[in-house]
């Protein structure tokens, strides 16, 4: 049996959605799926600006947008379901559905505030209506299908906004509310992203906690794969808005793939890779749109790793923009310790993530998001040292297994990037990443020549292959 988590792309418009239900019923030949949908594309993100406008007490801005939601679905469930008994079933609970959002905006408008455990209540309703709609299209059609609201299996704790799953209390109700429809013959349909406190108040997993909820739900159940279905041919060698000649990449290690995840890669999400690696569960990277395609094996499997190993040094290149580099400078560094506790307490303090780092005796330099910087954290930093920024940098990390045990790989990296201005390196943190910044403007450059120096000349379809058809919504992105 398989888990099979459809994106929001995959199930964005009505079309989109057919299609999933094709592939499901595809897979049905071979075992009883379990299926994890994400909110229809673009409705979360209209969902938290309902949030933020009912928050600041914009009642008109925050119903009309409710309205948009309702519509939306309204029109999607006319396409997808012929039957007039069922069409009238399910839009009776989209109804509901939408009348229990104008009830938060109302509420929220009403108490002035709007707080995580609300916000997160906003979020759920994207997967609510998708997973309705999407049952529904699959009993028109005559599957026989089972939708499980998943806050009766996804007990979390009470983090609203990334909340975490009670494990043994989740995988007891796997095993007593979904197991027995799968054996059965029942396709199970649910929803990712969201769960539910021990009292009921509804929780989130974070943004791209569909694919987290997926792995989770997989491990549980012991399954013997875990499909992630996006709009690409799985993970790629590059950017290829950036890079036109890259490929998407057959098999990787897990161990690959979460560093990829956690250097900017959008097709997983961080902690999706935990629970495979936990269960050993290969994790499938596959196109929706193309479901013939190959897409990406996720591994730790030694067979299926020899039968696709290949002598090239890296499997990809991960871009993460809108970064900053902070240097600070202090003569307190110099055979001193604990001044690193003190910088890094800063950026606890202020809650701003802090991806590379490369130090000297008198000076460290990081970069963070952009977005993170403030004007309270960097007089926070002046009371350490001196303070320079550099805004409009990027991070590239050339990633690869095969890079802990090879000699030259930084000369043949620097060499292929003499034309390009390194602000900052940082090397040796991880055994399979070696990465750098730029700035913005000469990203391009950077990893055109690093997929030149890298990829060129490799012919073996066992690992690369070229992807089938349109290269949206690429993977190595910085997460929006």
């Amino acid at each position: 049996m398989a888990v099979m988590k459809f994106g929001g792309t995959s199930v964005g418009t009505a079309r989109a959605m057919q299609q999933a239900i094709s592939i499901v019923d595809r897979e049905r030949v071979n075992a009883v799926p379990l299926v994890v949908l994400s909110a229809c594309s673009g409705i979360t993100n209209k969902l938290v600006r309902i949030a933020d406008a009912a928050g600041r007490g914009a009642i008109d801005e925050a119903m009309d947008l409710a309205g948009d939601v309702r519509t939306f679905h309204f029109a999607l469930l006319d396409e997808l379901i012929k039957s007039d008994v069922l069409k009238k079933e399910v839009a009776v609970k989209i109804e509901e559905l939408a009348g229990r959002l104008e009830m938060l905006i109302k509420g929220v408008d009403i108490v002035g505030e709007l707080t995580e455990r609300s916000r997160d209540m906003f979020c759920s309703f994207g997967e609510l209506f998708s997973t309705t709609v999407f049952a529904a299209a699959m009993k028109d059609q005559g599957h026989n299908v089972e939708w499980i609201d998943v806050r009766t299996v996804m007990i979390t704790d009470d983090n609203f906004g990334f909340a975490r799953p009670v494990n043994d209390v989740c995988e007891e109700n796997v095993h007593r509310i979904i197991s027995p429809l799968l054996q059965q013959g029942t396709v199970v349909v649910t929803q990712g992203y969201i769960g539910a406190t021990k009292t009921g108040k509804t929780t989130t997993l974070g943004r791209g906690g569909s694919d987290f909820s997926a792995a989770l739900l997989g491990a549980w159940l012991n399954e013997n794969a875990i499909q992630i279905w996006t709009d690409v041919d799985g993970v790629m060698t590059c950017d290829p808005r950036m890079v036109p000649e890259a490929r998407s990449i057959r098999v990787m290690t897990f161990s690959e793939a979460a560093e990829l995840a956690y250097l900017g890669a959008k097709v997983l999400h961080p902690d999706t890779i935990a629970p495979a690696v936990q269960k050993n569960i290969p994790v499938y990277v596959l196109n929706s749109v193309h479901p013939d395609a190959k897409g990406t094996i996720i591994t730790n499997d030694p067979e299926r790793l020899s039968g696709m190993s290949y002598d090239g040094l890296v499997k990809s290149i991960a871009i993460k923009k809108g970064q900053c580099i902070i240097n600070v400078r202090s003569n307190r560094m110099f055979g001193r310790h604990g001044f690193m506790n003190e910088l890094f307490d800063v950026f606890a303090c202020y809650g701003v993530s802090v991806e590379m780092v490369a130090t000297s005796e008198v000076s460290v330099s990081l970069t963070v998001d952009d977005k993170s910087v403030s004007d309270e954290l960097i007089q926070k930093l002046q009371g350490l040292g001196d303070v320079d920024l550099e805004h409009h940098v990027a991070t590239i990390s050339v990633v690869g297994d095969n890079l802990r045990m090879s000699r030259g790989v930084a000369g043949r990296i620097f060499s292929s990037l003499k034309d390009v201005n390194l602000r900052m390196i940082s090397q040796g943190a991880s055994e399979i990443n070696v990465g750098f910044v730029v700035e913005e403007s000469e990203v391009i450059t950077a990893v055109n020549n690093l997929h030149r120096e890298f990829f060129s000349g490799l012919q073996n379809e066992g690992i690369f292959e070229t992807p089938a058809g349109s290269l949206q919504g690429v993977t190595v992105v910085k997460e929006q």
